[in-house]
């Protein structure tokens, strides 16, 4: 079945430098920059940008992050504990903002 999703562009991300070259070397020092060793490790960022990944539902940084936490030495349990937070704070958010249709479902009752 083909999906939106072409698992071969991961692979072929670097071509979004082609037709703006200085945009793309500024994302790419930025990213290094970010995922670079520092208050946190390469491997923690990694875990949090795999759960991200989930929330923003991106398949292509799914896959990406998978195989970099695979060869990182991250389990399958510690993976899907990532996606279990990532699901909770979404879950958690969308309640919360349910209190601005509480707030709007009572100003509206008659």
């Amino acid at each position: 079945m083909r999906t939106y999703y072409n698992p071969e562009d991961l692979a072929r991300f670097g071509a979004m430098g082609e037709d703006a070259p200085e945009l793309w070397e500024g994302f790419t020092a930025y990213y290094g920059k970010v995922f670079a060793e520092g208050a946190l490790t390469a491997r923690e960022k990694a875990l949090i940008a795999f759960g991200v990944a989930h929330a923003i539902q991106c398949p292509y940084c799914i896959d990406s992050y998978a195989q970099a936490l695979l060869e990182m030495g991250v389990t399958r349990e510690q993976m899907i504990e990532a996606v279990h937070a990532a699901a909770a704070i979404r879950g958690g958010a969308a309640l919360a903002h349910g209190m601005q249709a509480k707030n709007a479902i009572g100003k509206l009752e008659l």
